[in-house]
C-alpha cells in the first residue's frame, strides 16, 4: 500500500486502462433513461458525466499531439469551451454518447502509445494553466476516470479504487488543498495505512481517521470527513 510518482508511466498507464475498463462497465449498466438522470454531482446528469468525459479523452489527446509534434494545441480554448462541449455532448442521443465515451477513450490509449520517451518529457500546458511534463497525462485521465465512474452513482464505489490509486490521489488532493487560501488544518490518519497525509497549515491539526478510501471520498469533495471542517474545492 503505497503512493507512487504521478510521472511514473509503468503505473498510471496500466492505472489508466482499469479505470477505463470499470467506467465503461458501469456505464454499460445505465439505460437511456438513466443517462438522464442526476449523478453525485450537483447539477451534471449522468448524460453530463459520460459528455465530459468524452470531451476530456479528445482534450488530454490533443496534449499528447502537442507533446509529439511540438505544436501547442491546448486542451480548451478557454472554459466556456469546455462547458458549451460537456452541454452539448450532454444532450447527444445515449447510443451516440454510449459510443463517444469508448471511441475517445480508445483513441486517446492510441495516442499515448504513439509518444517516445522523448516526447514524455515534453512540456505541455494543463487546462488550469499548470506547465507539466506530458508523462502527466496519463495521470489526469486517471484521476478523470476512476472518480468520475463513482459519480455515475451506479455501483462502484471508493472501495473499487487500487489502494496505490487511494494513496496517490491524497498525494495529490492534498497537496493542492494545502495550497488554497484558508485549508483548515487536518491530520489525515488512515485507519487501514501505516502513514498520515496532512493538509493546510503545522500547527495543531484536528483528526480525521477513517479508512483511506473514505477520506478520500471526503477530501476529493463526495462525502464524509468531520463535520466541523470545510475544505476548499479540490479542483
Amino acid at each position: 500500500m503505497t503512493s507512487r510518482d504521478r510521472h511514473d508511466l509503468t503505473a498510471t498507464l496500466s492505472w489508466m486502462r482499469d479505470g477505463t475498463a470499470l467506467l465503461l462497465a458501469v456505464a454499460d449498466r445505465l439505460t437511456d433513461d438513466d443517462l438522464r438522470a442526476p449523478s453525485t454531482l450537483p447539477g451534471w446528469t449522468r448524460a453530463h458525466v459520460i459528455g465530459h468525459l468524452a470531451r476530456n479523452a479528445e482534450a488530454l489527446g490533443r496534449l499528447a499531439a502537442w507533446a509529439r509534434t511540438g505544436v501547442p494545441t491546448p486542451m480548451y480554448a478557454d472554459r466556456e469551451q469546455r462547458a458549451a462541449e460537456i452541454e452539448a455532448s450532454a444532450d447527444l442521443p445515449p447510443a451516440e454518447l454510449r459510443r463517444q465515451l469508448k471511441t475517445t477513450a480508445a483513441e486517446l490509449d492510441d495516442a499515448l502509445a504513439a509518444l517516445d520517451a522523448s516526447s514524455w518529457q515534453a512540456e505541455v500546458r494543463s487546462a488550469l494553466g499548470r506547465t507539466i511534463p506530458a508523462a502527466e497525462i496519463p495521470w489526469m485521465r486517471v484521476r478523470e476516470v476512476w472518480l468520475h465512474a463513482l459519480d455515475l452513482d451506479a455501483g462502484a464505489t471508493f472501495a473499487d479504487l487500487p489502494v496505490d490509486v487511494v494513496d496517490t490521489l491524497l498525494d495529490d488532493v492534498t497537496g493542492a488543498l494545502s495550497a488554497r487560501p484558508h485549508c483548515p488544518s487536518v491530520r489525515l490518519a488512515p485507519t487501514d495505512r501505516d502513514r498520515t497525509w496532512t493538509l493546510g497549515p503545522s500547527g495543531d491539526p484536528e483528526a480525521a481517521e477513517a479508512p483511506a478510501a473514505e477520506l478520500l471520498a471526503w477530501v476529493t469533495g463526495r462525502g464524509g470527513g468531520p463535520t466541523s471542517v470545510v475544505l476548499p474545492p479540490w479542483l
